[in-house]
């Protein structure tokens, strides 16, 4: 007769359900290999589906119904290069994550035999859950204000080489192709891509900034779009303007910075006043101590 060991199993299943969920979490993390053919479908659209990107690989349906029906940050997610799906699927991780945490505590303190009430691990797992879900989004939002924190400083950058270019007695096309050339990192990788899908698409590359600008919310890159319009329609010598645009983005950066600096000091003297309590707590004791 064969004994089954039901404490055994149930421990090796939890183990084996969190493995799975770090093998998932870690297989989203690692960066994939980009494929050839839907990267050169977004380089040759035809001119009837806009400039809407297509996808990069075929999702599952019910990951893109969770995905819409979370009403994941657009704008967020495509400035840090994540799309819906990815977003969905990793808030549903850590949501799955966060409900098997309670029950698989609630498991090994069972296996030591200390018993509790079933609605504590049921209201913990649910807790967990919901608290893990919305971790997953804040990480999402905290990563794309550094990033758009990040592609503002850049912006000041390709706002000065354009006016250099231009004052160089280059095309205003040029110039933004050229300034985007000079400095690595990944915001001017992604304003090359996006002159070159321009120069693919045979679009006006201001226009192209301007998409990208709305895309992932920089106005900042926008302005450059703008100032180059004029440049490229009008004839107007606007290397001044970008210089001026460059200098006001600069006291923007920095008054902003000023004022996030103010807020993390402000929030510093809370500490600073519970530890003046707590050495006036040390010097009262022994008086109150001796009545």
């Amino acid at each position: 007769m064969i004994v089954v060991n039901w404490h055994l199993a149930i421990a090796v299943c939890g183990g084996a359900t969190i493995g799975l969920g770090l093998f998932l979490v870690i297989r989203e993390l690692v960066p994939a290999t980009p494929a050839l053919g839907p990267a050169l479908r977004r380089l040759h659209q035809p001119p009837s589906l806009g400039r809407v990107a297509a996808p990069t690989s075929r999702q599952p349906d019910w990951l893109t119904g969770l995905a819409r029906w979370l009403r994941p940050p657009h704008r967020q997610l495509a400035l840090i290069g994540q799309t819906s799906e990815q977003y969905a699927l990793s808030v549903l991780l850590s949501a799955l994550i966060g409900l098997a945490t309670p029950t698989l505590l609630g498991v090994a303190l069972f296996v030591l035999g200390i018993s509790f009430p079933l609605v504590i691990p049921v209201l913990g797992s649910l807790g967990m859950a919901l608290v893990a879900g919305l971790l997953a989004h804040r990480a999402v939002l905290t990563k794309a204000d550094a990033a758009r924190d990040e592609f503002r400083q850049a912006v000041c950058t390709y706002l000065d080489l354009v006016a250099l270019q231009l004052s160089a007695a280059h095309g205003p096309v040029q110039s933004l192709e050229r300034a985007a050339a000079v400095c690595d990192g990944w915001v001017f990788d992604r304003i090359q891509e996006s002159l070159r899908i321009a120069q693919m698409q045979m679009h006006a590359p201001w226009d192209e900034l301007r998409d990208l600008a709305d895309k992932i919310g920089i106005p900042e890159l926008g302005d450059v779009g703008a100032i180059m319009r004029s440049s490229g329609s009008e004839g107007a010598q606007v290397h001044e303007t970008l210089r001026s645009r460059a200098d006001s983005l600069r006291d923007q950066i920095r008054t902003d910075n000023l004022a996030r600096a103010e807020g993390v000091t402000s929030r510093l003297d809370i500490p600073g006043a519970l530890l003046v309590f707590v050495l006036l707590g040390f010097v009262v004791y022994p008086f109150l101590a001796r009545v």
